[in-house]
């Protein structure tokens, strides 16, 4: 049966049609690197639909993300989790993360190259609407979909789950054309307020259609159950503001794909 249905009605859709949802993983490459993703779809849609980047938080694509990209297909959408990092890096231990992702974040050009790669790799799985694209970002991930924005990507939007907001040139937020969603915890140690603040002059400056959701009370991967092991002063899980920040990035992929 061909569903064309309007983004808001495909979440109802979703919820009375017993969901058959598909992981399948995807080799593709950015230059000579071969990187690792993974597409989850429910096939008991057919037809296009939107698609919807998934980036890894700082120790790259895992369980974590496999379950917000299911959680995204029980939605409706064809959700694709990039690798930046490449096949087979997968850091296990803060130390290591931090220096995997240390390197992206001060290249901006070879992460900018890593989400495009990705991006083009979504486009071209079967029953994406490639006019109907968005990207979310988990910590690290979440830096990388502002990228993804300020790097110019024909996308309808993105959404930064407690990500870094600087900018090593402010002037990019120029390039921005889609809508942009920051998720943010009001007591985040590691995002300074100066970088808010930076980054919503940046916002002003470019003229962008932008909201920056607060949630009080929550500081760094508030959305992650799993950053209460890491024992890491300043980040811990915070189930108010996890269950309120995938409610408004409902609200805005049902403006967004209206």
């Amino acid at each position: 049966m061909k569903i064309f249905l309007p983004l808001f009605a495909l979440f109802a859709t979703a919820q009375l049609v017993a969901a058959d949802i598909k992981m399948e993983t995807v080799e593709y490459k950015e230059g000579a690197t071969t990187l690792e993703g993974l597409v989850a779809r429910d096939t008991s849609i057919t037809g296009m639909r939107p698609g919807v980047l998934v980036v890894h938080q700082w120790k790259g694509s895992g369980s974590y993300e496999r379950r917000r990209a299911e959680m995204l297909a029980e939605l409706g959408f064809i959700a694709f989790v990039v690798d930046i990092y490449g096949k087979g890096v997968r850091p296990d231990n803060p130390k290591e993360a931090a220096a995997e992702a240390g390197k992206y974040k001060g290249n901006r050009t070879m992460l900018r190259a890593r989400i495009l790669a990705g991006l083009e790799t979504l486009k071209k799985q079967s029953g994406v609407d490639p006019k109907r694209i968005a990207a979310i970002g988990y910590c690290f991930g979440g830096t990388t979909v502002i990228e993804l924005a300020r790097a110019g990507a024909n996308i309808a939007g993105v959404v930064s789950f407690h990500g870094g907001l600087d900018s090593p040139n402010p002037d990019d937020g120029k390039n921005i054309h889609c809508k942009v969603l920051v998720l943010h915890g009001a007591d985040d140690p590691f995002v300074p307020a100066k970088d808010v603040n930076a980054f919503m002059q940046e916002m002003r400056d470019g003229k962008v259609d932008w909201q920056l959701v607060n949630y009080g009370g929550a500081v760094h991967s508030f959305t992650d159950r799993e950053s209460d092991q890491m024992n890491m002063k300043g980040a811990a899980y915070n189930e108010k503001a996890d269950k309120r920040s995938w409610a408004a990035m409902k609200d805005f992929f049902a403006e967004i794909f209206r």
